[in-house]
């Protein structure tokens, strides 16, 4: 097997000159992402949709960062804002509606933790999964290997170091499970604050669309 194949197959593997020529197709595309005009919404929509070869309304807000992008399958609705980052490596699956905060880090890259293994170059990666209407609190790192269930929010400054379940809030470093998401909390939109009558009206119509 050649390197990409090792990397791909999750294999070690070091990073030659076959591996460098696919990461430049990536940085070609991300000049583009990261100098253009931000204002202009449609275009940064279009080199998304390049990047990562398919999406449906993804939009990030430049600066962004990748090694490939064409191994991260996002779902539809996918909000990142600014400065976030994948080290994509691995496969990156991220769901539906997932929206992540500034400076979000998903690594799937590593190296061996003993120095003279490490020095060999040889490198590794492993997949990470992101499930639908996750959101990723800022400056959190998400570690190789995990998988965030669907409907969790992850806590700005947390650190994902092993599996977090469906439906709950987890945050910290390490990050843990602090309570799961319950009915009760529809009607809040930051902490003890209820919606307004108007706006509660609203989600109640988005509700009725999307639940029906």
């Amino acid at each position: 097997m050649n390197q990409k194949e090792r990397r791909d197959k999750g294999l070690p593997y070091i990073s030659d000159d076959a591996v460098f020529e696919e990461q430049k197709v990536c940085r070609r595309i991300l000049q583009r992402l990261n100098t253009v005009d931000r204002s202009d919404f449609e275009e940064i929509g279009r080199i998304v949709k390049e990047l990562f070869g398919k999406s449906e309304n993804a939009f990030l807000n430049p600066p962004f960062y990748c090694d490939y992008g064409s191994h991260i399958e996002v779902g539809k609705n996918l909000f990142m804002n600014y400065n976030c980052m994948i080290i994509d490596v691995a496969k990156v699956t991220i769901g539906d509606n997932c929206m992540f905060a500034p400076n979000v880090a998903i690594y799937t890259a590593g190296h061996p933790v003993h120095p003279v293994t490490r020095n060999s170059l040889y490198e590794y990666g492993v997949e990470v999964t992101i499930g639908d209407n996750v959101w990723i609190g800022g400056n959190s790192v998400v570690l190789p290997g995990v998988h965030i269930g669907s409907n969790t929010v992850i806590g700005a400054g947390s650190v994902v170091t092993k599996d977090i379940p469906d439906w709950v809030i987890a945050a910290g470093n390490p990050c843990k499970v602090i309570r799961e998401i319950t009915e009760e909390d529809r009607k809040y939109y930051f902490k003890d604050r209820e919606f307004d009558e108007a706006a509660w009206a609203e989600v109640v119509k988005y509700a009725k669309k999307v639940e029906k």
